[in-house]
């Protein structure tokens, strides 16, 4: 049974990323916002402009996020390690995870740096994946899925089913568990990685643009992604809380 929630809960984790609240952490808020463009470019950015963005962004958002990993979760490994996923031909992606030794790790394909249309929305997004391990859902997506698939294992065994009829059940089990709060923890991470963008000098409503290019998954049964406009809500409120 391990081996199978495992392998979904790291499929779910990996193939994308999920408001519990807003956290507001003793660190002051910063004295210049960076500015705002009069115009939002309409393509992606240059290849070039788009390396210097993000390692610009990675720069001021890292310290941030370590500085509220370390304040909300004192026994965490806070220790970022932030990366390029250069696997060619990926698309557009982005994920958290965790190494052996328990190290947050945040890949972010090229394809997605090179679609930002600015500074502001990789700073969302870095703040965004980096926010989950800040709040902590990767544990909490694995002991859901693991109830999901033990009880799923229970009534499979219990109405007479076949032993491969049970470990299907478990595996549908661990990814219906793993699914339960995606779209909670996605609201939580737009609301938190708002707030890390905001404190690092970045405009998270100019970041969350994104969203508008980005497919609506609407109010999907069991989907793991929230309606875009209820996460543009979500990061307006906490900048309006914030400011």
């Amino acid at each position: 049974m391990k081996g199978i929630w495992a392998a979904t809960v790291a499929t779910l984790l990996l193939a994308a990323c999920q408001p519990v609240g807003v956290y507001a952490p003793p660190l002051p808020l910063p004295d210049n916002i960076a500015p705002l463009a009069t115009t939002v470019p309409s393509a992606p950015l240059s290849s070039e402009n788009a390396a210097r963005n993000f390692v610009s962004v990675v720069a001021r958002i890292e310290p941030v996020a370590e500085a509220m990993c370390r304040d909300l979760n004192p026994r965490a490994n806070c220790d970022f390690l932030i990366f390029v996923d250069d696997t060619p031909n990926s698309p557009p992606n982005a994920f958290q995870t965790v190494d052996r030794s328990g190290r947050p790790l945040l890949g972010f394909s090229l394809a997605l740096i090179a679609d930002a249309r600015n500074a502001d929305e990789i700073a969302f997004v870095v703040g965004h994946e980096s926010a989950h391990h800040v709040a902590g859902h990767i544990p909490q997506t694995q002991r859901t899925a693991v109830t999901g698939a033990v009880l799923a294992g229970i009534l499979a065994q219990a109405s007479g089913a076949s032993p491969e009829g049970v470990r299907t059940a478990q595996q549908m089990g661990a990814e219906m568990g793993a699914r339960t709060y995606a779209r909670n923890f996605e609201l939580e991470a737009d609301a938190l990685g708002a707030e890390i963008a905001l404190r690092a000098g970045f405009d998270p409503m100019r970041g969350a643009a994104f969203f508008d290019r980005l497919p609506d998954p609407g109010d999907q049964f069991l989907g793991t992604h929230p309606p875009n406009v209820q996460r543009k809500e979500t990061v307006r409120r906490v900048v309006a809380s914030l400011r």
